[in-house]
């Protein structure tokens, strides 16, 4: 058996096929964790979705912003952006099935390998979470797409405050800042306040902030983590941070890491992707 982790697909249905092929995966035998984004501005985000559902068992899926914006729109409480490629979802047939699989998909994964744990978000997470907290966090949101009534909390999911983490919010706030730490965070000041203004790459951190997974308190130190989202950032392979969107919609590369017997042993798998759409147009 396999395990692999791999980053934002984002509609592109045929990298995600060129993927499967370059690795051999075998959903008898192997298993593989996405980082969120499995839809949006690529082509073929329905494809992605049949993909994942088909293979049932052996595809782990996470939410990122981009999947939270289609269940979004599909409820009617966000408009499509114009550059959204969300129609084949929308208008498709099996568009109930392909929104109910979506909405039943946490926010953050936990996995156990090689005796060592391993946590997969879409983003980040805040420094003042250790990993029980981001799990329960995330619970607490998933709590409410699995519910009667997803659309009143989507509602309420959109905007930049609260900007900090007070373990007493309660209500709207408490879930929009998980949401948004959860699957939009790249950088932060030391202390842990968010910013979403910038997308550069961690390399030239904007004045006073710095990347999450650098803040100097983070309790999540010693955990591994892997997510996605940020593909300015690239590639990124640390002993406790794995960083995994390279711009798949972008013309990147759609990347993976296969893990060995450890959560030390990582080999780097990757396909070159068509470029979808341009960046800031």
């Amino acid at each position: 058996m396999a395990l692999y982790c791999a980053g934002d697909i984002q509609g592109c249905d045929d990298a995600l096929e060129r993927l499967f092929s370059l690795i051999d995966f075998s959903p008898s035998r192997d298993h593989i964790y996405l980082l969120g984004d499995l839809v949006n501005r690529g082509p073929a985000s329905a494809a992605v979705l049949r993909r994942c559902m088909a293979l049932e068992d052996s595809v782990h899926a996470l939410l990122g912003n981009h999947d939270l914006h289609l269940l979004a729109t599909a409820h009617g409480v966000r408009p499509a952006s114009r550059r959204d490629t969300l129609d084949d979802i929308l208008l498709a047939s099996d568009r109930d099935a392909l929104l109910d699989w979506l909405r039943q998909q946490p926010l953050v994964r936990q996995v156990q390998h090689g005796g060592e744990k391993l946590l997969l978000v879409h983003a980040g997470v805040l420094p003042q979470w250790s990993a029980d907290d981001v799990l329960q966090c995330a619970a607490e949101v998933q709590d409410m797409l699995r519910g009667q009534a997803p659309g009143d909390f989507l509602r309420q999911m959109y905007g930049n405050h609260p900007d900090h983490w007070d373990p007493d919010l309660q209500g709207a706030d408490r879930l929009r800042i998980i949401v948004n730490a959860l699957t939009r965070l790249r950088f932060c000041t030391p202390e842990g306040r968010m910013d979403f203004d910038s997308t550069e790459s961690a390399t030239q951190p904007p004045a006073g902030l710095l990347p999450w997974f650098d803040a100097p308190q983070r309790r999540t130190q010693g955990t591994l983590i892997a997510f996605g989202h940020w593909s300015t950032l690239g590639w990124l392979s640390r002993p406790d941070i794995i960083g995994l969107d390279t711009g798949c919609v972008w013309g990147g590369a759609l990347s993976a890491v296969r893990f060995g017997a450890t959560l030390a042993e990582r080999e780097q798998c990757q396909v070159p992707c068509a470029q979808a759409q341009q960046p800031g147009k």
